[in-house]
């Protein structure tokens, strides 16, 4: 059986760093706003320090524009190969 590869938290945050630019946000204060969640909250996220909780996972799925595997693939919650496009 192969290894299954995730993300790291240096990984993580070059994703969420391109994912901002993508949208034209320029800081997690913005994305703080956009969904809703405190930012110390998100850098926990993205720091791999702690997981989005399910009520989380909606908004923030949709301030980022992304689907829920995408971003469970880049918060290093499911391996990569699962990521969607």
């Amino acid at each position: 059986m192969a290894e299954q590869k995730f993300f790291s938290p240096e990984e993580t945050w070059l994703w969420l760093r391109e994912r901002l630019a993508e949208l034209e946000l320029s800081s997690l204060d913005e994305l703080s706003l956009l969904a809703g969640i405190n930012k110390g909250t998100l850098s926990k996220y993205f720091h791999q320090i702690q997981r989005p909780t399910v009520l989380a996972l909606a908004p923030l799925c949709q301030a980022l524009k992304v689907s829920p595997q995408t971003l469970l693939v880049a918060l290093g919650v499911f391996p990569k190969e699962k990521a969607s496009k």
